[in-house]
């Protein structure tokens, strides 16, 4: 994809500049429509669509806005996408604060990348995607993932407390650039065009920049530590357009430098907001513990992040897993009901996109791990249920992805996640932990490094006296009209999807 510039043209000239790249679009879906590639006309003209509107709509009004909208409800395929975006009009024509966001992506974020996140999550993922996931269905008999997390390398620069990555070697980095490109390519023969990339860190292996420019049709979350930034590789993001970082951050200096050492506060300042001068789409990662959950359920701390140029974040449980696996460094349980709390407020009313795996659960009926919605490949090619549980069966020098999924262990492993009834509890790993040990010693899943086994084994007591404690406070809130919505059975579109291939899966059987 080429990086649009019309937003710097004068509005009569970009506007006709559009509609004429739009005319040619037009006509090359049109032979594709008379060569009997209706699917193939239909996303040629959705792409069109999105690549020339985006460039329109740097500096758009509300009835800007509200008419794009408009013109995406037209060709949305599905009914539910159609509600989406009609609730957004409704938001939009509110006023509503959490619509600050789609405001700030328009006007902060530079053109290039705007186009490859409406492109490639809007038409790719979720438009194109939907059509190869029901395909995928009938030929496999099961559900694919939406995305998948990949661990390239180990090795890193900082030695952070409690790294749930910090008891696998530093050494090496055993999985090669043409072993990437494989699960990628792989990944989008199931509609899988959103990648999370981990470690380690992620931006000391160079070559994972040209993987993101070869696959510039997926998007690349990058999760990082934030002190690797230059202006040279800023620049290089900033051209890619489809790399969006999550800088690692604790608190401010204070909570920062204690876990991930001293000066890094400042490094990641300096990162962010070279990142927000390039207009790069980038966010926030915290690791909540103990030690630092009451700064980090303040709700001026994403103040701060917004006005750094945060367009989204991430919470993550410190869990008792890899370096330092203490469990008293856990929140508490009261800590951990605050946070869902405040996670709730910023949502309706600030412009960020802030997700919890856990306390977000009710948005996608449950846990995402072991290729329900997600799974991990870590730097040795072992393919993990989740990111924080280190264990595997199947290794993807030897296998592939389908045959992963379809594995005794995936497949139990989703099994017992659906017990999980109470949605803001969806965890096997710390909400249910006799049921990770169950699937462990069932499938005869091996841990990927030394000290995994820790997690069901000396720290299981602690684990589930903690999870009882905090089950106390869980139920309440879901049996509450705060969640009134997830108990009926309204989700996020992909847990709505899900039930849809169900249905094709039950007919087929």
């Amino acid at each position: 994809m080429t990086r649009h510039t019309s937003s710097h043209l004068p509005r009569p000239i970009a506007l006709a500049k559009a509609v004429l790249s739009f005319l040619g679009s037009s006509v090359h879906a049109i032979k594709l429509f008379l060569d009997g590639e209706r699917l193939e006309a239909q996303m040629e003209l959705a792409r069109a669509l999105v690549r020339e509107a985006i460039p329109l709509l740097k500096n758009a009004t509300k009835q800007d806005m509200l008419r794009f909208l408009r013109m995406l409800e037209l060709i949305a395929r599905r009914k539910l996408h159609k509600d989406q975006l009609r609730q957004l009009q409704k938001l939009v024509e509110q006023d509503h604060p959490a619509i600050g966001l789609l405001w700030r992506l328009f006007k902060e974020a530079n053109v290039n990348c705007l186009q490859h996140l409406f492109e490639v999550l809007g038409v790719n993922a979720v438009w194109l995607g939907h059509i190869k996931r029901k395909e995928f269905v009938k030929r496999h008999g099961f559900i694919p993932p939406f995305l998948i997390l990949i661990s390239p390398t180990m090795r890193c620069n900082l030695n952070c407390i409690g790294c749930y990555a910090g008891l696998y070697p530093r050494t090496k980095d055993p999985m090669s650039f043409e072993t990437l490109d494989r699960i990628i390519r792989e990944g989008k023969e199931m509609a899988i065009y959103f990648y999370t990339i981990t470690g380690g860190e992620p931006f000391i292996r160079e070559d994972l920049l040209d993987l993101y420019e070869k696959h510039n049709d997926c998007v690349f979350q990058v999760y990082t530590n934030g002190t690797l930034f230059t202006p040279k590789l800023v620049e290089r993001l900033a051209e890619l357009g489809n790399v969006y970082p999550a800088i690692s951050i604790e608190g401010y200096e204070k909570e920062t430098d204690e876990r991930r050492g001293k000066g890094v506060f400042r490094k990641i300042m300096n990162a962010m907001d070279m990142l927000k001068d390039a207009g790069i789409i980038f966010g926030f990662s915290t690791t909540v513990t103990r030690y630092n959950a009451d700064v980090v359920s303040d709700i001026s701390f994403y103040d701060f992040l917004i006005e750094k140029g945060c367009m989204f974040g991430w919470t993550f449980l410190y869990i008792p897993v890899g370096k330092d696996d203490d469990p008293d460094m856990m929140v508490t349980p009261e800590q951990r009901d605050r946070l869902r709390q405040v996670e709730l407020e910023v949502r309706r009313t600030r412009p960020l996109g802030w997700f919890d795996f856990w306390s977000d659960a009710p948005l996608t009926d449950g846990c995402l791990a072991a290729g329900r919605l997600y799974l991990h490949i870590n730097y040795r090619g072992d393919i993990e249920p989740c990111v924080f549980a280190h264990f595997a069966t199947h290794n993807i020098h030897n296998c592939t992805l389908v045959e992963a999924l379809q594995s005794p262990f995936f497949r139990e492993y989703r099994r017992l996640q659906r017990a999980c009834k109470n949605r803001l509890r969806p965890c096997i790993i710390i909400d249910h932990n006799e049921l990770l040990e169950e699937v462990i010693k069932k499938t005869n899943a091996y841990p990927t490094h030394a000290g995994a086994e820790a997690i069901i084994s000396c720290h299981a007591q602690k684990l589930r006296s903690w999870s009882a404690e905090y089950a106390k406070l869980a139920d309440r809130a879901w049996e509450s009209k705060e969640y009134d919505w997830a108990r009926n059975g309204w989700y996020w579109a992909m847990a709505e999807e899900e039930d849809e291939l169900e249905g094709i899966l039950a007919e087929a059987s």
